[in-house]
């Protein structure tokens, strides 16, 4: 499907979901194992999950700021 040019195409709210569940699931992972490299995967986690949120977040802000 291609669309006109000059004009994106639409959105919808499950897209900006799957940015910030993404995000999340990917820090999250990544908390999880310095953590566990480092003796506490519990904090690597819980890091993880804010960071990935607060990355997510940014992460909708920048792709969906011109709709």
């Amino acid at each position: 499907m291609t669309t006109p040019q000059g004009r994106r195409p639409t959105t919808s709210g499950a897209s900006a979901g799957i940015f910030i569940l993404s995000a999340v699931l990917i820090c999250t992972a990544l908390g999880l194992g310095v953590g566990t490299l480092l003796g506490s995967a519990v904090a690597g986690g819980v890091t993880g999950v804010m960071v990935g949120f607060a990355t997510g977040i940014a992460l909708v802000i920048v792709r969906f700021k011109d709709l």
